[in-house]
């Protein structure tokens, strides 16, 4: 009979920085991993701003809403990328066929994804910081002049990202880098329901309410509220955030069940397609 030792029952912040140590020096010995993580954001406010551009200088309805095009690929960077980061981590673990070995060190699972959750940060903020200068730069669009309201979008958009990003990392435990096309299209599926560049209203009402079930769909209907009505709407905040915490726990019991059945069945240590 074997027993496990206190060092590996104890939740240990020190495994976690061990872990984002382990990919932070993988990230910045590697100048093309940087360059992608600003490449793309900055691609797409440049683009999205100028059309916004375009557009104010002919409707009298956008040039009331200014910014709700950049502030709406921002948000949506936020989101995708949080996932991205998260998944990219992970498939990093994968690529490296390491995972067998994560598992069998004293490394706890939780411990592991909340090493993945502050890479996901890491990652965002290296790409997102330049980006959000070079908004104001050329069109005087300050995100971070939202304030509070900033806080509330990054805290609901990070859960969903994470929510997602976790079941993701449980399919690709379980099914190997066969699902690996799920970490990066994934949030695409949701992008028409989450009401990004458009309100929900636009949607045809049976749609609407599965918009209404999505978290985002909550935080780019706050930023609209705030850029063009300049009012914050904390209840859509507060909704946001109460769904994001069924979701985020739907997803660890979802990763938890695919990790357990990914050991029984040998693909935990295979990480092939």
């Amino acid at each position: 009979m074997t027993t496990q030792s206190p060092a590996y029952i104890a939740f240990s912040p020190r495994r976690i920085f061990a872990m984002v140590l382990r990919h932070w020096y993988l990230l910045k010995a590697s100048w093309p991993r940087i360059f992608d993580l600003m490449y793309w954001p900055a691609v797409q406010m440049l683009m999205w701003g100028f059309l916004q551009v375009y557009i104010s200088q002919h409707s009298g309805f956008f040039a009331q809403a200014a910014g709700a095009f950049i502030g709406a690929v921002m948000l949506w960077d936020i989101l995708f990328r949080g996932q991205l980061g998260f998944s990219i981590s992970f498939l990093e673990e994968m690529y490296s066929r390491n995972m067998g070995n994560l598992m069998m060190s004293p490394l706890r699972p939780i411990e592991f994804v909340m090493a993945l959750m502050a890479m996901s940060v890491i990652r965002l903020a290296i790409g997102m910081v330049p980006v959000s200068l070079l908004a104001i730069a050329f069109f005087g669009f300050n995100l971070w002049g939202l304030g509070f309201a900033l806080v509330a979008f990054f805290a609901n958009l990070f859960l969903t990202s994470w929510a997602v990003a976790i079941l993701v990392a449980g399919l690709l435990l379980r099914n190997g880098l066969g699902a690996e096309s799920l970490a990066w299209g994934i949030m695409f599926l949701l992008l028409p329901l989450t009401c990004v560049y458009y309100p929900v209203a636009v949607l045809p009402s049976w749609l609407q309410f599965f918009a209404w079930m999505l978290p985002p769909t909550y935080v780019f209907e706050g930023m609209r509220a705030i850029l063009i009505d300049h009012v914050f709407r904390a209840d859509l905040m507060a909704q946001a955030f109460a769904l994001n915490v069924v979701l985020l726990g739907a997803s660890v019991v979802g990763f938890l069940v695919l990790l357990k059945s990914a050991r029984r069945e040998g693909t935990l240590l295979q990480g092939g397609d």
